[in-house]
């Protein structure tokens, strides 16, 4: 039996492309979503960038008889209830309530109707009104499954001696990412191990060098090992390493996107640094100053890690020379155009070639939107997701549904991408002992 599917409006500006995404069922948009796509077309931010997708596509599969994608149909509902239930009592004057007043009339008229909504508010009243409803369930997982991107594993002392040795041994391993890290032990004495990277595609193991210092920053634990070795891969372009406070994923990039930038024979040719405007309170437009100054405190935890690494730095002397304070050569490295601040917002359009490019809090990103930045990425360009999935400023995305466990998932078959879980705090005493407890 077809199902009648009524969209809300924020499952269209998370993805433009969602009408496309149930199967041969029925689509139905009431025209107050159409009348809020209509407010929205004219942002410059992401919303304004959906909505004008959608209202194009919208508007040329009407023109081509409404038939999605997908072969079920697309329905334009005017909302025309000749009388208003009296079992529906909610404010007609908002928008939202409009919305669920269309899907209550196809209950009425016996069909299967579901609503779909990001907003849960409105999931909740279509349940009171008898309205089976749900999520936008594309384009989702299950980030308790997500995996580490590591394991431990049992070998003989003749295989870990070669692996030892060796610059790489044939192993074949059922069941793993390409990419993925592996702690080979002895098998009675788990002391004894070497460390290695998984090609799946050769079907090989292949230790991993103790890392040097990036700008004078070292890996603080196992896990930080293996992202180091991700970061420093010129063979890997695309990156997600996932954890918590205090984990070290932003510095640890930081250093390494810096060293592999401002040494002898660049790698990138600059470093462009990017985050989601997602406010806590009022948006950045209330904040005082131009664009930039805006952004300067926006991008405060970025310069707070820059600041770090550069009060260690031993390196990189030739274009970090003298005695300058920290705030000095953070602006040299912006002057010399090493080192890009942006907003999310301003990336849209642009061809980024020979570049490492670091989205942090890529947590609070669609996956629509990573993809819009990753399909920026030009010839020799690496790009580095970070986040935590449990803080999410987002009111329309979760731990499943957000960007970068949605892209981790995705891309960790891909032999030129890497995926890290850090797991432990290492900030100071008090903020592990915070993430851990509170």
């Amino acid at each position: 039996m077809k199902k009648y599917f009524v969209i809300d409006t924020n499952v269209l500006l998370h993805n433009p492309l969602a009408i496309h995404s149930f199967d041969e069922h029925n689509v139905i948009l009431p025209i107050f979503v159409i009348e809020e796509l209509d407010k929205f077309k004219g942002f410059s931010d992401k919303n304004g960038m959906h909505a004008r997708l959608v209202l194009r596509d919208i508007d040329q599969l009407i023109k081509k008889g409404a038939s999605l994608k997908s072969k079920g149909n697309l329905t334009i509902d005017l909302g025309d209830e000749e009388e208003v239930p009296k079992l529906f009592t909610m404010d007609l004057t908002k928008m939202d309530n409009k919305i669920l007043l269309v899907a209550y009339k196809y209950l009425k008229k016996k069909k299967n109707v579901i609503f779909v909504s990001k907003d849960v508010n409105a999931r909740i009243k279509a349940e009171a009104l008898g309205i089976e409803s749900q999520d936008y369930k594309h384009q989702k997982v299950e980030y308790s499954r997500l995996y580490n991107g590591w394991r431990m594993m049992p070998f003989t002392k003749n295989k870990l001696h070669d692996l030892f040795q060796k610059k790489s041994i044939n192993h074949e391993i059922d069941d793993i990412n390409t990419n993925e890290y592996i702690q080979a032990h002895h098998e009675s004495n788990d002391k004894q191990s070497v460390l290695a990277r998984y090609d799946k595609f050769k079907q090989e193991l292949i230790p991993i060098k103790p890392p040097s210092d990036a700008m004078g920053i070292r890996p603080a634990n196992l896990e930080q090992h293996f992202a180091f070795d991700l970061l420093m891969n010129p063979n890997i372009n695309i990156i997600t390493l996932v954890g918590g406070a205090g984990t070290g994923k932003t510095l640890i990039t930081l250093a390494c996107a810096l060293q592999q930038t401002i040494q002898k024979n660049p790698l990138y040719e600059k470093i462009l640094v990017a985050r989601p405007i997602i406010p806590l309170g009022k948006d950045i437009g209330y904040l005082p100053g131009s664009k930039d100054k805006k952004l300067n405190y926006w991008m405060q935890p970025i310069f707070d890690n820059l600041e770090f690494i550069l009060q260690r730095n031993v390196k990189g002397k030739e274009k970090l020379a003298g005695k300058q304070k920290k705030q000095d050569k953070i602006q040299q490295l912006m002057e010399s155009e090493t080192l890009e601040i942006e907003a999310i917002t301003y990336i849209r359009g642009r061809s980024i070639p020979n570049q490492f490019i670091i989205i942090d809090e890529a947590q609070n990103l669609t996956p629509h939107e990573i993809k819009t930045i990753i399909s920026r990425a030009g010839e020799g360009t690496k790009i580095v997701l970070t986040g935590d999935p449990e803080q999410i400023d987002n009111p329309y995305l979760d731990a499943n549904s957000n960007g970068l466990t949605y892209t981790a998932e995705r891309l960790k078959t891909l032999d030129l991408s890497g995926h890290m879980l850090l797991s432990k705090s290492e900030r100071s005493e008090l903020a592990a002992k915070a993430v851990k407890l509170l």
